[in-house]
């Protein structure tokens, strides 16, 4: 059923389907400057590099697992195709079914912006409709600035919005996200944060 599978195809980011309800506004933000940033004419270089991985599935759509934020910057930033990977064939699979296997396999995350599990009928049916989770931007910026290690668990830096979200009010992050990621690096740092993907706080000596 798991394959990987690059396709040298340019697909249509339009005809993908994302299995997230939200990205960090914040984060696509860094996502476009790193696009724009782009050597002059290696446009095809950067999404050779970037290539999204995603899961085929019931009618032959394409489902992204990872990438979603870099792929709602390229279609903010106009970009119509990226290339991809295909990682699992779930064509087979009944639509009744499909959902509940992404799920189980970890490969889709149906949480709105405020943390809370919704329907899958609520995950978006395109990138550009990916709605704002500005936990999500705290998380990768925290990540960035040494608050955590980078981690194969999926969907790891929404684990860590979760975590922050119950400890930041929203309001002080929208107000001073500076001072929001100053509070974030001093709680991933402590030992209630000991349970999270990555966690690289200072590990108590047994007496």
């Amino acid at each position: 059923m798991t394959f990987r599978e690059p396709l040298v195809t340019p697909v249509p980011i339009a005809g993908l389907r994302p299995t997230q309800i939200t990205v960090g506004y914040r984060e696509v933000a860094e996502k476009r400057k790193l696009w724009r940033e782009r050597p002059a004419g290696k446009d095809a270089m950067f999404l050779g590099r970037h290539m999204v991985p995603v899961i085929l599935g019931p009618k032959g759509r394409m489902y992204v697992t990872d990438h979603h934020h870099l792929t709602r910057a390229l279609h903010d930033e106009g970009v119509k195709d990226v290339l991809i990977d295909v990682i699992a064939d779930l064509r087979a699979v009944d639509k009744e079914s499909f959902w509940v296997v992404m799920d189980c396999k970890g490969w889709c995350h149906p949480y709105d912006k405020d943390g809370l599990r919704r329907d899958f009928a609520e995950i978006p049916a395109q990138i550009s409709e990916l709605q704002d989770d500005p936990f999500r931007s705290l998380a990768g910026e925290l990540r960035r600035t040494g608050g955590y290690a980078k981690d194969i668990t999926p969907f790891s830096e929404f684990i860590w919005a979760d975590f922050l979200r119950r400890r930041i009010k929203r309001k002080s992050l929208e107000k001073d996200f500076n001072a929001a990621l100053n509070d974030a690096l001093n709680l991933a740092k402590s030992v209630e944060a000991n349970y999270l993907p990555g966690w690289c706080g200072a590990v108590a000596k047994v007496p």
